[in-house]
């Protein structure tokens, strides 16, 4: 099947395929600064051999267990062998928008509303959403913005709620089995062309905050909690 590169990421490339497809192609690039592996940061800081395969293989794993909860997303298929991913196309809320949800009061929750909560104090599935930009921070934005601003209508925001509620209790539940607590975990969506909402991007260890025994896992040792045997 024919490939073209239409964009490069920081972590993924992206091919247009000729059956109306993309192709991602898994990188072992990471962000970070300063050759330490951070999540958080905006630009690529090191190069870790397997990152890719990892981060692909837990989305897959994640991806094929979502659909078949009848919650769709863009997954399609994946090849393991040369870490790419096939997937719908789908078009991105705005210019770009990332859903968080919370099960605790971590992070940059908790450092805005530390007046009101504990840190680590059990929140219940709570959703937000705020606007992929680098220079401003990635500011938070309501769902009346939202509407307002005409990035999506009330019907979009509401299935993407949703969703986000009932694809995080997929994933804390399978955590929980291997004794590993999932704090939040951040998500992005897009729309088909009849407006409908589906899970697209990747779910990997970059993406959530999970914690074994109290303790915060980094996302390099999560991936090989997640596949021991």
């Amino acid at each position: 099947m024919e490939k073209n590169l239409i964009y490069t990421g920081k972590t993924k490339n992206v091919y247009a395929l000729d059956n109306g497809n993309y192709l991602l192609k898994f990188k072992d690039d990471c962000t970070g600064k300063d050759g330490v592996f951070d999540p958080g940061e905006n630009s690529v800081g090191l190069t870790i051999d397997g990152v890719g395969d990892v981060n692909l293989r837990m989305s897959v794993y994640f991806f094929e267990k979502i659909n078949a909860a009848g919650i769709r997303t863009h997954y399609v298929s994946a090849d393991l062998e040369n870490t790419t991913m096939e997937v719908l196309p789908a078009k991105v809320f705005g210019k770009g928008l990332e859903v968080i949800c919370r099960n605790k009061a971590v992070g940059s929750f908790y450092r805005r509303y530390c007046d009101y909560v504990t840190l680590g104090a059990d929140l219940p599935s709570y959703v937000e959403t705020t606007f992929k930009n680098d220079e401003l921070g990635d500011p938070l934005v309501t769902k009346d913005a939202l509407v307002i601003l005409g990035v999506m209508t009330d019907e979009q925001y509401e299935a993407i709620k949703d969703m986000t509620q009932k694809i995080t209790r997929i994933v804390a539940d399978d955590l929980l089995e291997k004794g590993l607590v999932l704090y939040d975990i951040k998500f992005e969506y897009g729309y088909a062309a009849d407006g409908s909402v589906m899970l697209i991007d990747e779910i990997a260890s970059g993406n959530m905050r999970v914690y074994k025994d109290g303790e915060y896992v980094d996302p390099m040792t999560l991936s090989k909690l997640f596949f021991a045997e």
